[in-house]
């Protein structure tokens, strides 16, 4: 079987300096230079990247078996994380599938659509008063997204904490991408450097904001997700979830259901401010199903091109740049060989601009998804069994919240701004997104 060509690197390193210093252009090279299986190695770590429809399919959901979550990765998000449903494998991870798929069934989480428009609603009045100043809309956006994963899943407004939460979390996955690409991986930062000392503080401020919230729960239970798992029972053994199983699914929560949104919504903006004519045609599909009045959920089949923006503003910056995956048993992709204890990486990012997949791949063309991608070739919440459980709902909060704002307000972007990219666990602006409100 014949070995990937890939991109050559030093005798020892390999190619993780280059991954260093900038893992978008890494792997987006790799593709366009080697192909749809591209192979380079990390130190001893041999790695691919691999980049079509169907090789993605095979590694997320045909031959999802082999291929799992014992990377660097994942062990180091295991420290913030813990074992929610992100990180965890096997039986585990299946039984707590299994408890939280009710509370993300179609009809439950359309009874979210209220509060996530009101939430919106008041993100929008508040911004309407800072016409003709600069904000960052990165920052607005996290904290409305806070509200909304707080308010719904959660059953609490953590929106005093959101500050707090927001640099804990962003420091936290800057930490954990930095780390995972060094020579010496060490996932547990036990020694007592300033720099340990500092992610365990990240940790700890996330920590005391899920406990609290966990208390206040046990206290008053209501109709939201954590609620839920605390009442739920284990089939077998009838065990409940202890506080600290409790607070690693909160926590995956606050990440998986807070960051990816906020950032999703983000880059819409950006991508709207970039291409008018796109605002306008959203703005007049908004005016003429919704004549000025609040989206609600039963609305969203109505507004094609609202769902449209989200979908191609996701293509072009999945908030889940990179899916990383163990290979546990030989394999062959392509017709090359995937050797045992190798890492396979399949990047959204990369797959959705492949030109073979899509017309100009690097242009904002919301049009294109009124039809159906290939299989394979457009897959933001990843796939197979472990697609993201919340795919669904993050969706309709996106186009909500999105509905909401673009009647009311519009962002411009500063003249000159030059929008950076960083690519740690979520695919995020690195400086923030200053832009005036119009």
């Amino acid at each position: 079987m014949a070995r990937a060509p890939g991109p050559r690197g030093s005798l020892i390193l390999g190619n993780l300096p280059a991954l260093r210093r900038d893992p978008l252009g890494f792997f987006t090279r790799s593709f366009r230079e080697n192909g749809e299986v591209s192979r380079f190695r990390f130190g001893p770590l041999v790695g691919h990247l691999v980049s079509s429809p169907a090789g993605v399919n095979h590694v997320l959901a045909e031959n999802n078996k082999n291929y799992g979550k014992q990377t660097r990765g994942y062990d180091a998000l295991r420290y913030v994380l813990g074992k929610g449903l992100l990180t965890s494998e096997g039986e585990f991870w299946k039984r707590q599938r299994r408890i939280a798929q009710p509370a993300f069934h179609r009809q439950r989480i359309g009874g979210f659509a209220q509060a996530m428009v009101r939430a919106a609603g008041d993100c929008a009045q508040s911004l309407e008063q800072q016409r003709g100043r600069t904000v960052d809309v990165h920052h607005q956006m996290m904290r409305l997204t806070l509200r909304i994963v707080g308010e719904t899943l959660l059953g609490v407004d953590p929106s005093g904490d959101a500050d707090e939460v927001g640099s804990a979390l962003a420091f936290l996955l800057a930490a954990v991408t930095e780390r995972t690409s060094r020579i010496i991986f060490i996932a547990r930062p036990f020694l007592p450097t300033p720099e340990n000392l500092k992610l365990r503080r990240a940790r700890g401020t996330l920590d005391a904001v899920v406990m609290r919230i966990i208390s206040e729960r046990r206290k008053a239970p209501g109709p939201d997700l954590l609620s839920m798992l605390m009442e739920a029972r284990d089939e077998e053994t009838g065990e409940a979830m202890d506080d600290r199983q409790l607070r690693d699914e909160a926590m995956t929560i606050f990440l998986a259901g807070h960051e990816t949104t906020a950032n999703a919504l983000t880059f819409a903006w950006l991508l709207l401010s970039r291409f008018p004519a796109a605002l306008r045609e959203l703005r007049a599909e908004l005016q003429q199903v919704l004549q000025g009045r609040a989206p609600a959920v039963e609305d969203l089949p109505r507004l094609p091109f609202t769902r449209m923006v989200v979908q191609e503003s996701m293509r072009l910056y999945p908030p889940a740049w990179i899916i990383a995956r163990s290979v546990n048993g030989a394999d062959e992709i392509g017709g090359y060989e995937i050797p045992a204890g190798s890492i396979v990486f399949v990047s959204p990012y990369v797959v959705h601009r492949h030109p073979r997949l899509w017309d100009d791949p690097e242009g904002f063309d919301p049009q294109r998804f009124s039809r159906e991608p290939p299989r394979g070739a457009y897959f933001p919440f990843g796939g197979g069994p472990r697609q993201c459980i919340g795919n669904g709902f993050a969706t309709m909060e996106a186009e909500l919240v999105l509905a909401t704002l673009a009647q009311r307000v519009r962002f411009e972007l500063l003249p000159g701004e030059e929008v950076e990219l960083e690519p740690s666990i979520t695919l995020r602006p690195r400086h923030g997104l200053p832009m005036t409100v119009a």
